[in-house]
């Protein structure tokens, strides 16, 4: 298939605005969905529910974000890239607000319901718009700065949760993300780009047929299943598995770790997507999943650790898992012409929400506590983890085979690396 490259140019100083608009979006609509983890004690003793419940509260997002997602690949192209976001953005503050104010448990099931439709479609927007605006030459550095959204919220949100909710109760997390909202859309009206996406002449039907039949397309959609597996798997225990086997204090420990581990990806995020754009990406993607293996196998079977130590390892995950973002969603985006950029987004979108739930449940299958209180099963999640590693390189090299221009980077002047703002 031969892919149209078609971009909109942008001034360097709209285009950063537009990225890290685009960052915000994603960020907070990640963290909506991850800060619910640490919420089941208050959660379930204030409504009365059972653990299940409280399994359906969790689960309940993503569904509603991968089944929005599939819906939204039949109509996103029909609109510009500005308006859809800033109205699934709206809806997405607007339910969250409704979380915080939930009276009981079928209200809040109802509002993240709700949540989860509209931010799941809102986060497809964004690699969109990443693919609208910014040349294949410089897409990687600008796809990894709003995939490390992914990783970075799902490590800090647990933590986040539990410190907002021990000192305000559970309804402060949603009070907190809706009133960041409110500032993200504001400042999303006035700096986004209003380029002219839709396409004319719209025909549902035909849209998703061709987004689905296309090979190219299956292709990269089977690379973003394991992608997102493979960190799956094990985020929703890293910060149990911290503190009840490796001993760590959740007040003080577990958030210096995790702050270390958020600082390290701070300062990683833009070297790695500068590379994504001078070299082989699935060269890089294999690299930084090779690495990723080997800090999995070590962090699943640590014991009793000194905070340095926890500290240093999330640090390592954090970094190699961030890591594989930027080559694969760069190498996903290429692989899509511009007139069905939205609609594939949307699927893919919801291929991720829906691989992130099944991880979620494979996890917690293979997870039980002793009776000296320590998680069993870590290791066992570190080989499934390896393995969907191993499996995402394997399928993106499939993907390159049938579309070769998705992993090359377009032949350019060298230049320098950037110095890290983190580092300045």
């Amino acid at each position: 298939m031969s892919v149209t490259v078609q971009h909109h140019a942008l001034p360097k100083g709209r285009e950063n605005a537009t990225l890290a608009v685009l960052c915000a979006v994603q960020f907070t609509h990640i963290l909506d969905f991850m800060i619910m983890m640490p919420l089941g004690e208050q959660l379930m003793r204030m409504f009365q529910i059972t653990p299940g419940q409280f399994t359906y509260l969790v689960a309940s997002y993503g569904l509603a974000a991968s089944v929005s997602g599939f819906a939204g690949g039949f109509f996103l192209d029909r609109f510009d890239r500005k308006r859809s976001l800033l109205f699934l953005y709206a809806g997405f503050g607007i339910a969250t607000l409704a979380c915080a104010l939930a009276p009981n448990h079928h209200a809040l099931m109802a509002a993240r319901l709700a949540a989860g439709a509209f931010g799941g479609l809102a986060g497809s927007m964004v690699g969109a718009m990443v693919g609208d605006i910014i040349p294949p030459t410089r897409r990687g550095r600008a796809m990894s700065l709003v995939m490390a959204a992914f990783p970075i919220a799902s490590v800090l949100g647990v933590p986040a949760g539990l410190v907002l909710a021990g000192k305000f109760g559970w309804h402060a997390p949603f009070f907190l993300l809706a009133s960041c909202s409110v500032v993200v859309w504001v400042v999303a009206y006035f700096s986004l780009p209003p380029i002219k996406t839709a396409v004319q002449n719209h025909e549902p039907l035909r849209q998703m047929k061709e987004i689905l039949s296309l090979k190219v397309h299956r292709r990269a959609f089977f690379v973003s299943i394991p992608l997102v597996m493979a960190g799956g798997t094990l985020i929703p225990f890293l910060a149990p598995s911290f503190i009840a086997n490796l001993g760590l204090d959740e007040k003080l420990q577990l958030p210096i770790a995790y702050a270390v581990g958020g600082v390290a990806t701070a300062i990683s995020t833009p070297l790695v997507g500068w590379l994504s754009d001078h070299m082989d990406r699935l060269r890089l993607l294999a690299i930084m999943s090779g690495m990723a293996v080997i800090v999995v196998f070590f962090i699943t079977r640590l014991g009793t650790s000194s905070v340095y130590v926890a500290a240093t390892m999330m640090a390592l995950f954090m970094v190699t898992m961030s890591g594989r973002f930027a080559p694969a969603m760069t190498m996903i985006t290429n692989a899509v012409e511009a007139r069905y950029r939205g609609g594939f987004m949307s699927v893919n979108a919801a291929l991720q929400q829906a691989a992130s739930g099944l991880a979620t449940l494979l996890a917690g299958f293979f997870i039980t506590r002793t009776s000296t209180g320590h998680l069993q099963g870590m290791t066992t999640l570190g080989y499934f983890s390896a393995g969907f590693f191993l499996l995402t390189v394997l399928l993106a090299y499939e993907l390159r085979a049938v579309a070769p221009h998705v992993a090359t980077p377009a032949p350019r002047e060298v230049t320098p690396a950037p110095v890290p703002e983190a580092a300045l």
